[in-house]
């Protein structure tokens, strides 16, 4: 790991692997994790990429400014802009999951130029998410847990059960516990760095996606029936198809925003990375093998 001191005036832990010279390949990860979202995948994917692995933002032991401006989607977006920067990569492979996949997709739409190619797993284009919020009464209920984080009071209620019970009862629900126990000690590490809950709890409040509740007709924002500019780059999309906070209606429609699209739908919850990291592997290596040069 390396410590980084990026121009948009925060510091990352980064971690890396593969040799510089080899094509690069950024990878984000999403909530609650860090660059450990990545410990299966990284060591095939270093064999001929030099592979660069942040913990984001207001996680484990990077830093954690206050405020929920602080989270804004366009300030994530600007450090992975700034971290490609220090390591002066002009072009380079992007590769997110969970939150890290909703900053892949925005940076491949302001920053097309920067980003050769890109691969998301389970994270939902902003377009068809918030569609789907709307219009797709499961989607909407599977994503009510948005609304309970964004609430200010939540870290006092995870004060009083403690780390170790919020893990029991939010994260390793949305996945196999005997999967996570030797990780388990790992993650409650990261999550106790201080500030890091309220920090990882600002992304869902600094969000605009608007999350209805299950009674409510919102007024609809125009631009979710508007044209939305498709994206030039090869896209390859990994979904766990067992994923009960991003259903697979998320891929309805993909085919219209994304020209250049490959879908690899898999067999994981959520978290693919590290519930099926073989999965992975061998979707990105088989997507590679048919994208020129």
């Amino acid at each position: 790991m390396q410590r980084i001191a990026l121009t948009t005036g925060v510091e990352l832990d980064v971690a890396t692997a593969g040799d510089p010279a080899h094509p690069p390949m950024i990878l984000l990860h999403g909530f609650p994790e860090s660059h450990r979202t990545w410990r299966h995948v990284m060591p095939d994917l270093a064999r001929d990429h030099f592979v660069i692995a942040p913990d984001q933002r207001g996680y484990a032991g990077s830093s954690k400014p206050e405020g929920v401006s602080a989270y804004t989607p366009d300030k994530p977006v600007a450090d992975l802009i700034a971290l490609a920067d220090h390591f002066g990569l002009d072009r380079f492979t992007l590769v997110a999951h969970d939150w890290g996949g909703a900053i892949a997709w925005m940076a491949a739409l302001k920053h097309p130029d920067r980003i050769a190619r890109l691969v998301i797993i389970n994270a939902p284009h902003p377009l068809i998410f918030q569609r789907t919020l709307f219009d797709d009464p499961a989607q909407r209920a599977a994503s009510q847990y948005m609304t309970a984080f964004r609430n200010p009071t939540l870290e006092r209620h995870i004060e009083t059960i403690g780390l170790d019970a919020f893990f029991d009862t939010s994260f390793a629900k949305h996945a196999d516990l005997a999967m996570l126990a030797d990780d388990k000690p790992d993650y409650l590490a990261e999550w106790s760095q201080p500030g890091a809950m309220t920090a990882m709890l600002n992304w869902y409040r600094a969000s605009a996606i608007i999350v209805p509740a299950m009674d409510e007709t919102p007024a609809r924002p125009d631009w979710l029936d508007a044209p939305f500019p498709p994206l030039a780059m090869p896209v390859l999309v990994i979904w766990g198809l067992r994923d009960v906070a991003l259903l697979p209606s998320q891929l309805d429609g993909l085919d219209t925003l994304v020209p250049d699209l490959t879908i690899a739908r898999v067999d994981a919850g959520h978290f693919v990375p590290w519930e099926n990291p073989d999965a992975v592997i061998a979707a990105i290596r088989d997507w590679e093998r048919h994208q020129p040069g």
